[in-house]
């Protein structure tokens, strides 16, 4: 039996994973049977995720992760997004993207140099793609940096928005009774921001 643990993630709460959940019939579709759906509202330049840390500790030998593209599970430098793949495939799992070429299966039916060629091929195509997603995120930053100094030169500048996924993310991970350091440390932020989001959203139930 081909089993899949399908990953769905968007960068923000104001973003939803409608799109990405074709992956579920396209999965069931192509035979698999699906043992679990992660889905979360976080950053790809985080590593901490908390449905994705979930995710790989769920993993067996033999399971197929399935994301919509590779930046769905990654967007990190490229030393760390390659450590993260590799605490994927140290579990006996694999990947599968659609859109970049998985020779996986043609490997494990070739021998001797072809399969060498084609598992290098492989390779080579993953670090390509995490690159390319690193690349891109880098690339959105820096036009939101000129973003902003356009805007303070125009005098229209208003400040940063609040990050509403990183709250969100907070306050599930407090909710479900995980310590204030424990929280800032999967939710990437400060022990101080933990903190005061958390009394925010207290202050706030006290009213309700």
């Amino acid at each position: 039996m081909k089993i899949a643990r399908i990953y769905e993630r968007v960068s923000t709460s104001e973003q939803d994973l409608t799109r990405q959940a074709a992956l579920e019939s396209m999965a069931r579709d192509n035979g698999f049977y699906i043992a679990g759906i992660y889905k979360e509202k976080a950053s790809g330049a985080w590593a901490n995720r908390p449905e994705l840390l979930r995710m790989i500790a769920d993993l067996q030998p033999g399971d197929v992760v399935i994301a919509e593209k590779i930046d769905r599970i990654s967007r990190l430098p490229l030393p760390e997004a390659e450590k993260l793949i590799t605490s994927i495939r140290k579990k006996g799992a694999r990947l599968s993207i659609p859109g970049i070429v998985d020779l996986a299966d043609l490997a494990a039916d070739s021998a001797g140099v072809s399969r060498i060629v084609l598992e290098s091929v492989q390779e080579l195509l993953l670090k390509l793609a995490l690159q390319t997603a690193r690349d891109d995120y880098e690339l959105q930053r820096a036009r939101q940096r000129q973003g902003v100094q356009l805007a303070k030169a125009a005098g229209k500048y208003t400040g940063r928005k609040a990050d509403s996924a990183t709250h969100e993310r907070i306050i599930t991970l407090r909710q479900s009774g995980l310590t204030i350091e424990r929280t800032a440390l999967l939710a990437g932020c400060s022990i101080s921001q933990v903190k005061r989001i958390w009394a925010i959203h207290q202050s706030k139930k006290l009213k309700d």
